[in-house]
């Protein structure tokens, strides 16, 4: 079962929300502010985060941009929900990496088709990541100690995409994906991207 985090400062919304989530077969954990939040990452890192934005002392912007500082929460799709509806607070909530944007009032069953769909976009890439290595003579061993962040920056390696592209395709800064190039460096014992793609490849 998938599980959503669901942070807002309205009771009623997120009794509402967590009881409609729960019906559909989520798994709902909620938080009132980000601080809460964090917490309740740390312990159980969700599949996807829905914040309002409007929240008290760190606003749902910052809680975003803290998420993507961290390399092990920077793939967790997160929605907007919120009562501001302009198109530069949609621009700058993704420009900063968040899926989608829902404003306030709202159907629960739009939310719930944007769920589903960024699920089945995740799965999809999964798939198609999958298949690619698959037909890739490459070294299963080192594959399967990669998560699945990992295969899919290194995939776009392979392709010849630059950090700068990775991250934009990603929704990701430049710096979390060299800290994932760091890792994958370090992971198949090679020094630079040459001999990392030759390592995977041969």
């Amino acid at each position: 079962m998938k599980k959503l985090l669901l942070v807002d400062d309205d009771n009623n919304l997120i009794t509402l929300l967590s009881s409609y989530l729960l019906s559909e077969g989520f798994v709902v954990n909620s938080a009132l502010d980000v601080t809460s939040a964090f917490m309740l990452i740390k312990s159980s890192k969700p599949d996807l985060i829905i914040t309002d934005i409007m929240l008290k002392k760190l606003d749902g912007y910052d809680f975003v941009k803290l998420i993507k500082l961290d390399y092990l929460l920077v793939d967790i799709p997160i929605i907007f929900l919120t009562a501001k509806g302009l198109t530069y607070d949609r621009i700058k909530g993704y420009n900063l990496g968040c899926h989608a944007y829902l404003t306030k009032p709202f159907n629960p069953n739009e939310l719930l088709a944007i769920i589903k769909n960024i699920f089945r976009q995740i799965e999809l890439v999964q798939i198609s990541s999958f298949q690619y290595f698959k037909s890739q003579n490459f070294r299963a061993p080192v594959f399967n100690t990669l998560t699945y962040r990992e295969k899919t920056i290194l995939d776009l390696l392979l392709k010849g995409y630059m950090n700068k592209e990775i991250a934009v395709s990603l929704s990701m800064s430049t710096r979390n994906v060299e800290k994932y190039v760091s890792r994958l460096l370090n992971k198949t014992n090679t020094r630079n991207r040459t001999e990392l793609v030759k390592t995977v490849l041969d």
